[in-house]
């Protein structure tokens, strides 16, 4: 599926390389994508994003999205994408590839959350010890790992049920299948718009900031700033701002859209908790 998609990308960004005589012999970047939605919907919503960049910062660009989260972090840690939009690169072993934040979201700062269907009678965390707690996969930052090391370090043991991505599991919680479910803030309230899905937050963590995008080292500083200006500069223009609407509303996300520069020392917060989380990171 993963090859399909990116073939889809080559395709329909061909025409734009075609614009660029300075590019046209350029081997695109690789633009690897978190996969907390599903392949499809994932695709659905970076498509215009990349596209839209590519045109205006003449460089070529091929999105990137794995089946599994796991699989995306491997992929990072190894340094096989030129640019991401994730935050598996702050883990201990991911580290060593040497991604460089260029930007963010321009949206408010995400939560690790523990949640239960509406009508669940359960209402604290000691209420879990013992049952199953759906996670989207060990690789999780949010979703998993912080909420994780809460119930750690509360000395509660739960059974962990993986569900391959963020939305996998969410659909796993509506469905009854599990007690309650670690989740991404932003992406459980923009599941839970889509798919009327009612739920109840019984933990939550301290703010972190939403996944960056960011550059491997071997993408030139020069390019990455093209792509980055480009990237910023979505939300000022009106007519372009409708890329970022369009995209959104396929996902259920809310304003506001578009994004902004950031840097490293933004982000250190996830860093500090990679280096005294209580979760064993996961083999690679």
């Amino acid at each position: 599926m993963g090859n399909l998609i990116t073939t889809f990308v080559l395709i329909c960004l061909l025409p734009v390389c075609q614009l660029s005589t300075a590019h046209a012999a350029t081997a695109p970047l690789s633009f690897g994508v978190l996969p907390q939605r599903s392949v499809i919907l994932t695709a659905q919503y970076w498509n215009p994003i990349l596209s839209y960049l590519q045109k205006k910062s003449g460089v070529p660009l091929v999105l990137k999205v794995e089946k599994t989260a796991p699989e995306h972090s491997r992929q990072v840690g190894q340094g096989r994408y030129d640019l991401v939009y994730t935050n598996h690169f702050f883990t201990r072993l991911n580290a060593k590839a040497g991604y460089r934040v260029l930007a963010r979201p321009a949206g408010p700062a995400i939560t690790g959350e523990i949640v239960v269907p509406e009508g669940s009678a359960i209402t604290r965390l000691e209420e879990l010890d013992g049952k199953e707690v759906g996670f989207p996969s060990p690789a999780a930052f949010v979703a998993y790992a912080v909420p994780l090391d809460a119930l750690t370090r509360k000395g509660l043991s739960v059974k962990p049920v993986f569900a391959g991505n963020q939305e996998g599991i969410m659909a796993q919680l509506k469905a009854g299948r599990v007690a309650a479910a670690g989740v991404n803030s932003q992406v459980m309230r923009s599941y839970a718009t889509r798919e009327q899905c009612r739920y109840r937050i019984i933990w939550q963590s301290v703010e972190y900031l939403n996944l960056p995008i960011a550059a491997h080292p071997r993408v030139p500083a020069r390019t990455a700033a093209a792509v980055v200006d480009a990237l910023v500069s979505m939300s000022h223009d009106p007519e372009v701002l409708q890329i970022l609407e369009k995209a959104g509303a396929l996902i259920g996300q809310q304003p506001p859209f578009g994004f902004v520069r950031a840097t490293n020392k933004e982000y250190r917060n996830q860093w500090e908790f990679f280096k005294q989380t209580a979760v064993p990171e996961p083999r690679q």
